[in-house]
């Protein structure tokens, strides 16, 4: 990556409005168009990276939901639990009752009957519905029992998801406040990045915008050791001495990215 874009005039003084920018001084005999589109160079890098940032965060906050995802299912299963033992219960009730109503039914035949070992196999019908009940009524109490077990774990899960809930609240919260912030960055960005351009020829804008979107956000590259800044190829002479001799626009004949001179 080039360094930074200058903010600073040859002559040590600041340029309006880019003060702070912490980019290197300027180089003696830089043309000033190559210096006005180093500072744009920064600005629209630093957009890039805010822009960046700023994509990132919905992937953020999905995770940050994620982690209530067990929570939730920890609560979810424990209602479900608790519903179907309700169900149980209401099922057993209804079996009791039901065997009630019979057992209420026999005695009535017993009542009424006048055969003997009739009234002996109501009775034992009788006899036999009372043990159901008797089984039933045994594990209605478990029912019961195990219901206040579940109500138990649904209380905990509950009070787990929502010490979670606070957490991921606080870290959304965070987040919105962090994308508010990237996006007014991203505005005085811009307001700077166009004042710097406002000077820049239209036709060198133009080549520099192209460049910027075909060579990854570097359109500007420093000479270094007789290299390209940007793809790294040796420079030809004739082209070395161009860029040294700042009086035109010098290009990678590689790249074409638009070159300045190293230090």
């Amino acid at each position: 990556m080039p360094p930074a874009c200058p903010d600073s005039a040859p002559d040590g003084n600041t340029r309006p409005g880019l003060a702070g920018s912490g980019a290197n001084r300027y180089l003696p005999g830089m043309l000033e168009s190559i210096q006005d589109l180093l500072i744009v160079q920064n600005r629209d890098r630093r957009l890039l990276d805010l822009e960046k940032r700023i994509d990132a965060l919905p992937g953020e906050e999905s995770r940050a939901r994620g982690r209530l995802a067990a929570d939730e299912k920890a609560v979810a299963d424990a209602k479900a639990a608790l519903q179907r033992n309700g169900v149980d219960i209401k099922n057993v009730e209804l079996d009791i009752e039901t065997r009630r109503t019979t057992i209420g039914r026999l005695k009535q035949q017993q009542f009424e009957t006048r055969k003997n070992e009739e009234f002996s196999a109501l009775g034992h019908e009788v006899e036999r519905y009372e043990e159901e009940i008797d089984k039933y009524e045994t594990r209605q109490l478990e029912l019961m029992e195990e219901a206040d077990t579940l109500r138990s774990t649904l209380e905990a899960a509950q009070a787990a998801l929502e010490k979670s809930q606070s957490v991921v609240d606080e870290d959304l919260k965070s987040l919105a406040e962090r994308r508010k912030n990237l996006e007014a960055e991203v505005e005085e960005t811009r307001l700077l990045r166009d004042e710097a351009a406002a000077g820049i020829e239209d036709e060198l804008s133009t080549l520099y915008d192209r460049l910027m979107k075909k060579k990854n956000g570097l359109a500007v590259a420093q000479v270094q050791n007789g290299q390209c800044g940007g793809c790294h190829v040796r420079l030809i002479p004739a082209t070395l001495i161009k860029v040294q001799a700042g009086t035109e626009i010098a290009q990678c004949e590689n790249c074409g990215r638009i070159l300045y001179p190293e230090e």
